[in-house]
């Protein structure tokens, strides 16, 4: 398994004082993005959070591996994932509170979230297949967790993928739980990399709580998948809060005492401390960038915020142009109402 954090300095990697910078950074903007995103949704501000906490090293890392022109393909926990990628914070808020998740217009490669578990698995390895076709240089990654590597469509996406050579990474963050089941009790496999095997393509893990480590085996990951070698990443993490705010972790987990130690410290204590110790940053860093990511969060509500609700009658929109007059009524009352009580379509009324 790969590791850096805690057993190189950085003198002995690809990356230099500035990549570590950067990865602190997005580490602490999407630790700030959780904790203001799951506070909003305890007091109604949103309907449901898929909590990340934990995983920020992994997705970060996988996201500054990623060219440009590299497309992404998000499950419902890659927030941290999308918004080292560019993914303003106010679009990932706007689609917890059910708008399309592109209200920016921005330009980034990302496909939308997918929820169903697996399903975007089979969509990134024929839009590696389609980038083969069209001859063009980009390469797919798709994001999942351990428990999407029992279903069915994880099978059918490596199966394409090794028989036609699409580039694609399959990125898989083992936080340790299928939602409420673990990984043993999921899977009977020695571990989620080995089952590359029975697909013809190679399989890697790494210390997911190490964000340059993952950023190179992403790396290099990536540079084979362009040359018509998918490869599958185990990202070995862990899920510090519930599989969702609808969910109870009290009722199946009981302090995990048998995890490895490196599983119990949190990414974002354990990375700083290193960068401390190779003279990367100092406690001034840590407040500074903390402070920038308060700002943009503060931003990022307000623009969603700001965003006219919906009512139920808009949904005619999209049906047709020309709609029918009592329809247009409707909806046009619905709107009066909403405009003047716009208390009643708040979710925590």
């Amino acid at each position: 398994m790969t590791r850096i954090v805690g057993a190189r300095d950085l003198d002995g990697t690809r990356f230099d004082a500035e990549d570590a910078r950067a990865a602190l950074r997005d580490i602490v903007r999407t630790r700030r993005f959780d904790e203001r995103a799951l506070a909003l949704q305890r007091r109604g501000w949103m309907s449901g959070y898929p909590p990340f906490e934990g995983q920020e090293a992994a997705q970060v890392g996988a996201a500054h591996a990623m060219r440009e022109e590299d497309h992404l393909f998000p499950t419902y926990r890659s927030n941290a994932l999308q918004i080292a990628r560019g993914v303003p914070m106010s679009d990932i808020l706007l689609f917890r509170r059910g708008f399309p998740e592109y209200h920016s217009d921005h330009d980034v490669p990302v496909f939308p979230q997918a929820v169903p578990i697996a399903s975007q698995i089979p969509h990134a390895a024929g839009a590696g297949m389609a980038a083969t076709y069209a001859d063009e240089d980009w390469a797919s990654l798709v994001c999942f967790g351990d428990g999407a590597t029992s279903e069915g469509d994880f099978h059918e996406g490596l199966n394409f993928a090794g028989v036609f050579d699409a580039p694609t990474v399959f990125f898989c963050e083992n936080n340790g739980w299928a939602i409420s089941l673990p990984r043993e009790r999921q899977t009977a496999s020695e571990s989620i990399a080995v089952k590359a095997d029975a697909y013809g393509i190679e399989g890697v893990r790494v210390d997911g709580n190490d964000p340059l480590a993952t950023r190179a085996v992403v790396e290099d990951a990536l540079a084979s998948a362009r040359d018509g070698d998918p490869v599958l990443v185990e990202a070995l993490t862990y899920r510090q809060g519930a599989h969702t705010t609808a969910d109870d972790p009290s009722q199946y987990r009981d302090g995990d005492p048998d995890l490895p130690a490196w599983r119990l410290r949190d990414p974002l204590d354990r990375f700083a401390e290193w960068c401390r110790d190779q003279g990367i940053v100092d406690d001034g860093f840590l407040e500074e960038v903390t402070e920038e990511a308060n700002d943009e969060l503060a931003e990022a509500v307000e623009t969603a915020e700001a965003v006219p609700r919906p009512v139920p009658e808009d949904m005619f929109d999209s049906l047709s142009e020309d709609l029918p007059a009592d329809v247009r009524r409707q909806r046009e009352a619905a709107r009066a109402a909403a405009d003047e009580h716009p208390e009643t379509y708040e979710l925590d009324r």
